[in-house]
């Protein structure tokens, strides 16, 4: 056991070795992420620490651990190549039992910047609610247990789904990881606004029952044995424990099957013969005959199966809602926010070629005229518009309803379509003018060497696109001013609408001679990386 254990844990050093031998860029920013960790670990150790005394220090304790579980628990599936031996199935052609195996990997778990960043907060949240030396001789137990349970739980959650970290899907959720620390953190800031207003007594019956949830059951534990409560500690050091058994156990079972069942991609597809031909898709039906709704469909099957594509409408359509509603909830926004969800939105109209990558040269052979050209970006601008316009009235209804101003509705709806149809122009026009590639490997959204490409194309488009709508905003402000212009605001929703149109129209128009001129240049700079 002690060799295997050793030998993992020297084959887990190796690779970090190794992987930072690669070059100095890699080392740079590994020994800045090593600083940043540790600095950001150690201050909040520091302030943990600085919570002694305070009668809601062991809510706050609780709930830290509690939060890094989940970290611990979601991270590996958002970042699978994170740490090389997540994936055990690497391991399958050694002759290794399964409970050697998994201590040997629990152990070289432990090493890295996570678990010290891990141990540095788990030390604050012990040490802030430890008192006597009961207190302290738990808190030494606690620290290791809860450690063990986060280190077991992230393994745990990786075996069970290692086949679909290795999968097209699993990047896809890698990709995703963007949105999920957009939304967390506008989570945080919503919840630091509402301590702020309440203080730390609000966490206080959420942490009554964290604190019998492993590995939270464990800080917990300190603080009981520091109040005397000795038979309580027991209990909760207890189901820390037991969790770590049935972790570790449900870890085992999937490491035994991972490593004796076949892998589905090596078992025989079923014989197809016989089936007739796909149906339609029901969406197809609804689209238009000819080359524009072919161009939808091809647009709008990007948005669900390119995960690039996919991160970045998701990305947007959360983002477009949060900023809005939790604007609304803190009770500090306003009704033209809803506006953001059409902005978000509008965005993924910029570099329509660069998401074809290398493919787009099947689309380039279509196009021979300024007519064809003008047919594909008025596909696509369509394709964006079947999701955008439902969406942003949603979002504008919504905001409206949270925040009771009815009367404005029509004029924010009519400023969202009217942003919307200047950004669809804009971004006609930018991604024929300043086209960039999208890598579809890693986490880069433009190509080495692009980057002043995408910033004048997004940018540049965004400030034209507010200047473009400038005569629906004058038309606002000046019916909002005037004395007997509030009965008139609801003229702005069909004067928007039109606006936007005409206004998209026109870009349309605008941007497709020079697609149709500039063909190869523009393939040339979206097949790059």
């Amino acid at each position: 056991m002690t060799d295997v254990t050793s030998t993992v844990v020297r084959l887990k050093l190796s690779l970090l070795r190794n992987g930072l031998r690669q070059s100095g860029g890699r080392r740079a920013a590994f020994v800045a992420s090593a600083v940043v960790a540790l600095l950001f670990g150690a201050l909040q150790l520091l302030g943990l620490v600085l919570l002694r005394g305070h009668p809601h220090a062991d809510a706050v304790a609780v709930l830290v651990t509690a939060v890094l579980a989940l970290g611990w628990a979601f991270m590996p599936l958002f970042f699978p190549s994170g740490d090389e031996t997540l994936d055990p199935t690497r391991l399958v052609m050694f002759p290794l039992r399964p409970r050697p195996l998994v201590r040997a990997l629990l152990a070289a778990s432990l090493v890295g910047i996570g678990p010290l960043f891990t141990l540095l907060l788990l030390v604050g949240c012990a040490v802030s609610v430890a008192h006597g030396a009961a207190g302290y001789g738990v808190a030494v137990v606690a620290v290791v247990l809860a450690l063990l349970v986060c280190v077991a739980l992230a393994r745990a959650v990786a075996a069970a789904n290692v086949r679909l970290l290795t999968s097209r899907k699993g990047r896809d959720l890698a990709v995703l990881s963007g949105l999920v620390i957009a939304v967390g953190a506008q989570l945080v800031n919503f919840g630091a606004r509402s301590l702020g207003s309440a203080g730390l007594g609000e966490l206080a019956p959420v942490a009554d029952v964290v604190r019998w949830l492993p590995p939270a059951s464990a800080i917990a534990a300190v603080h009981s044995a520091s109040e005397g409560s000795y038979g309580t500690a027991v209990a909760q050091l207890a189901l820390c424990a037991a969790a770590l058994t049935l972790l570790v156990g449900a870890w085992a079972r999937t490491l035994t099957r991972l490593m004796t069942a076949p892998d589905g991609s090596t078992l025989q597809a079923p014989d197809s013969a016989g089936r007739g031909p796909a149906s339609s898709d029901g969406l197809g039906r609804l689209l238009p005959s000819g080359r524009t709704g072919t161009v939808m469909m091809r647009s709008l099957r990007y948005v669900w199966r390119d995960p690039k594509t996919k991160a970045a409408w998701v990305t947007s359509l959360a983002i477009g809602l949060i900023v809005p509603v939790f604007n609304a909830l803190q009770g500090t926004g306003s009704i033209y926010f809803a506006c953001f969800a059409a902005g978000m939105l509008g965005i993924q109209m910029y570099n329509q070629f660069g998401q074809d990558t290398s493919a787009f040269w099947m689309v380039a052979m279509t196009i021979s005229s300024a007519r064809d050209a003008y047919v594909e970006l008025r596909g696509r601008a369509l394709a964006l518009l079947v999701i955008t316009l439902p969406y942003a009235t949603l979002v504008t209804v919504l905001t409206t309803a949270m925040l009771g101003d009815w009367p404005r509705l029509p004029e924010v709806l009519g400023l969202s379509f009217a942003l919307l149809g200047a950004m669809l122009a804009t971004g006609a026009w930018t991604s024929a003018r300043f086209p960039y590639s999208i890598p579809q490997e890693g986490h880069r959204n433009v190509a080495a060497g692009q980057t002043g490409l995408a910033w004048i194309a997004i940018f540049g488009g965004m400030v034209s696109a507010a200047l473009l709508c400038a005569p629906v905003i004058v038309l606002t402000i000046a019916l909002n001013v005037s004395a007997e212009g509030g009965e008139w605001t609801w003229v702005l929703l069909p004067v928007g609408a039109a606006y936007g149109a005409g206004i998209t129209w026109a870009g349309l128009h605008a941007a497709a001679p020079r697609t149709a001129a500039h063909l190869p240049e523009i393939l040339s700079a979206v097949s790059k990386g």
